[in-house]
């Protein structure tokens, strides 16, 4: 009798021990049906041990070992422990939320492919039709399995029972073991920075050492992943390519499919069906992708020949979970290729501080594309518009539609970027000052005009908007701001000759939608987009010229130090936008603020400077990445319950004695989300390690104590 000890999907920080008899070490990462209470429950064998610390006769047994399905390898157990550790999250809800969702519920799903004798078989008493499917595997290694369910009407249950009894087991196909097939970039012409940046990513490639390729916007960035990832197919290996959004997976998938259509390529990311998550993961599981293209969650995607990967948009906050497992995808990528010890390029326009810092402190490799690919494509002229002066009505300035009715007139498209969803943010009433509030958060609900609907952007409650004001009676009921419903609307309304297309979360609910617009627009059917951050990354329309940047100054005051870093980084996307090809771009940026330092950087394209400088700020005042920070969150019913909580983990925090600073709890920014109050705590470090031995050692004192408050723990908070 062996000791399974089971990973879990339950909020508790430990594993769970189950007696099951003919374990062998290749079972460790099996997938396994057990009881759980009065319940059964699918699992992950994380360890097999011969003795266990609970009395053997309290331990219950293991119903199932699910062997249709593959085992999560050694190397990816080994980075959900790490990364459950290092963001002090359950191990089991930790190593189960890596798997697709079908295979965590009904694991019964679709058999391997190929089948190959288990390493350690051994003779063994076999049933007739048992032993002409292991002559078939002695003769032939990896077997397809539609062979074997041919050998004879009861096969599939033969190869089952082999399956259960530990004699037969999954293979890769025999492709996956065979390098040097056909894959070649394309014929593209590299310029001379990108043939540098090729020639010197390969130089130290073997040594895994992270590359950022930081390359201006329209620079060829991904010309260079293609030639990096043709190398690696070249050598047998595959490749993880993580992107932040989906909205970018489409063009992605576009331009590998283009380049390598020998190669097969898979996706990975929460827009797809639960049966094609499981399909996607199981090619990569067992070797048969060769492409896996993905946003977060794929980073812990088995792939047993990953020799690449490829993180595009590095300093995109969407890379880091914001709710349950927080953990960063970038970072966690950049810990894989280290421990695999395989090349990883990062790559971003406007790198994250911490990556930047990492490159100039030479940890990183730096490879660095200052020009755009085409050589008449030139960065955008970019102007600022003092909307002090030139005050904007419905959100748009004079000159700004000035500008816009000119690039009409030339018969070339434009863009106007406004970061807010919605017609206005607030529906105010001009007699007692009434304004819609949400009941259950602390946040004005935004008028969607078109629906007749106020929304709350933070929990999802709607209601319909009121005809008079329900406060006074009044019936003068008055929009504040802008969103970008309005601005559709007064583009429409001031150039009633243009084509506008609306681009949110609101029009675009469909990938068939957002398709549609880039085929429209490339085809010239579209004269003005208007629209949120989905239009700031990674589109190149040829014929788009000019690019409008609308209610921007609420970014320039915010209380989060990081504020400047990302408003920069969007503007950089937004403004990069306009004169990717042959024609002369244009940015016009309407602000109160236009003798800000950041534009002046934005306008003389030089983000290092501006970088640099942002790095002087955060060492002056003790920020990322000079030190390390964790954030306890907590919310309860009462604002009250919430902040008591924090106290009493501040005050165990402090009686370690460790090196530590310990800032005061407070309430969150948005104090109440969805009827709950909350309460936030910082801690922050000069080193890791005392971080972590404070973490882990209240997180063992307060995890059985807190009825009356949800607390979390966010190691390396992106958002406060």
């Amino acid at each position: 009798m062996t000791i399974a000890r089971v990973a879990l999907d339950t909020p508790l920080y430990t594993l769970f021990d189950y007696q099951a008899a003919e374990l062998t070490a290749a079972d460790v990462g099996r997938l396994v049906r057990v009881p759980f209470g009065r319940r059964r429950r699918i699992g992950v064998i994380a360890e097999i041990t011969a003795a266990s610390t609970v009395e053997t006769s309290r331990l219950k047994a293991v119903d199932q070992v699910l062997r249709d399905t593959p085992a999560l390898p050694a190397d990816i157990l080994g980075l959900l422990r790490f990364s459950a550790d290092y963001y002090q999250y359950p191990i089991g809800q930790a190593i189960m939320s890596a798997l697709p969702p079908l295979l965590r519920a009904k694991p019964r799903g679709e058999p391997a492919r190929f089948y190959s004798l288990a390493a350690a078989f051994e003779e063994a008493r076999l049933g007739p039709i048992q032993r002409r499917i292991v002559d078939a595997l002695k003769a032939g290694g990896a077997v397809p399995v539609q062979a074997l369910r041919s050998l004879a009407p009861s096969a599939a249950a033969a190869l089952r029972s082999l399956l259960e009894r530990g004699i037969v087991q999954l293979a890769p196909p025999p492709l996956a073991s065979m390098p040097g097939r056909a894959f070649t970039a394309g014929s593209a012409q590299l310029n001379i920075e990108q043939q540098r940046a090729v020639a010197e990513f390969f130089e130290t490639a073997n040594q895994s050492v992270p590359a950022l390729l930081f390359g201006v916007t329209g620079s060829g960035k991904t010309e260079v992943y293609l030639q990096l990832v043709a190398r690696a197919l070249t050598h047998g290996d595959q490749v993880l390519i993580l992107a932040p959004e989906i909205n970018l997976t489409p063009q992605l998938e576009q331009r590998f499919r283009q380049r390598f259509p020998a190669a097969e390529i898979v996706f990975a990311h929460s827009g797809l069906s639960a049966a094609a998550r499981r399909a996607q993961w199981l090619a990569a599981a067992e070797g048969r992708a060769d492409i896996v293209i993905g946003t977060r969650l794929a980073v812990f995607i088995p792939l047993p020949r990953l020799g690449l990967i490829v993180v595009d948009e590095e300093h995109d906050s969407s890379f880091k979970q914001q709710e349950r497992f927080r953990y960063s995808a970038r970072d966690i990528a950049v810990f894989r290729a280290h421990d695999r010890n395989i090349p990883i390029v990062l790559g971003s326009a406007t790198p994250s501080l911490e990556t930047y810092y990492n490159a100039k402190q030479g940890r990183y490799r730096l490879l660095q594309l200052k020009q755009r690919a085409h050589a008449d494509a030139l960065p955008a002229r970019i102007e600022c518009i003092d909307s002090r002066a030139y005050k904007p009505t419905d959100g748009l300035s004079l000159p700004l539609l000035s500008a816009l009715r000119e690039n009409l007139a030339h018969g070339q498209q434009s863009l106007v970027f406004i970061n807010r969803r919605g017609f206005a943010p607030i529906l105010w009433c001009r007699a007692c000052t009434w304004a819609p509030s949400c009941t259950r958060c602390s946040a004005n609900m935004t008028w969607h005009k078109a629906q007749q609907r106020l929304c709350c952007h933070h929990c999802g409650r709607t209601l319909r908007a009121p005809t008079a004001c329900p406060q006074c009676g009044a019936t003068e009921l008055t929009p504040l701001g802008e969103g970008s419903q309005r601005v559709e609307q007064a583009l429409e309304s001031a150039l009633p000759e243009a084509r506008v297309c609306r681009v949110d979360a609101d029009s675009m609910r469909s990938k068939q939608r957002w398709r549609a617009v880039e085929i429209a627009m490339r085809g010239g059917q579209i004269d003005i987009l208007a629209g949120t951050q989905m239009l700031a990354k990674g589109h190149d329309f040829p014929n788009l010229s000019l690019v409008g940047v609308v209610n921007i100054d609420g970014a320039l005051l915010s209380a989060d130090f990081r504020a400047a870093e990302r408003i920069f980084a969007l503007l950089v996307q937004v403004t990069g936008r306009a004169g990717r090809a042959g024609l002369p771009g244009r940015a016009l940026i309407q602000t109160a603020y236009p003798d800000h330092p950041l534009f002046e950087a934005l306008k003389a394209n030089d983000y290092a400077s501006y970088a640099e400088s942002l790095l002087e700020q955060r060492q002056r005042a003790g920020f990322p990445p000079f030190c390390h920070q964790a954030l306890i969150r907590a919310e309860a019913l009462s604002l009250t319950n919430a902040l008591a909580f924090l106290h009493r983990f501040a005050a165990f925090v402090a009686s370690l004695g460790l090196p530590l600073k310990i800032y005061d709890a407070v309430a969150a920014r948005m104090a109440k989300v969805a009827g709950k109050e909350r309460a936030q705590l910082l801690l922050q470090a000069a080193k890791r390690g005392p971080l972590q031995a404070a973490l882990t050692q209240a997180r063992a004192e307060f995890v059985r104590t807190t009825k009356d408050v949800r607390w979390s723990i966010d190691v390396d908070p992106q958002d406060f």
